[in-house]
């Protein structure tokens, strides 16, 4: 099971992308449009700066619902390899069923 600072740091990080990811979205379609003034641009670019790190789309880590785990990481279905399995053999989650050969 992962830290439990990590998890609600990461969702932290979700909410305040959602939040922010309009204003981000124009920020960044006022400073890719070229037919707008230099100044107008790079101070587009400097209030894109000036808004928090975390609310970039990148800074959020894909993370098991279950457990925490960070890696091997099912975007499908939101859980890691390692819970999928387990739940997998409890036979809750549909359709999944170990094999055998």
């Amino acid at each position: 099971m992962a830290k439990t600072s990590a998890v609600e740091k990461n969702k932290r990080r979700r909410k305040l992308v959602t939040q922010q990811a309009s204003k981000r979205a124009e920020l960044k379609a006022t400073i890719m449009n070229q037919s707008l003034p230099i100044e107008e641009r790079f101070k587009a670019t400097l209030k894109l700066a000036s808004l928090p790190r975390d609310g970039s789309k990148t800074r959020v880590r894909n993370r098991c619902e279950v457990t925490g785990r960070p890696r091997a990481y099912y975007r499908k279905l939101k859980m890691s390899r390692i819970a999928l399995r387990e739940l997998g053999n409890f036979g809750k989650i549909p359709g999944i069923v170990k094999s055998s050969w």
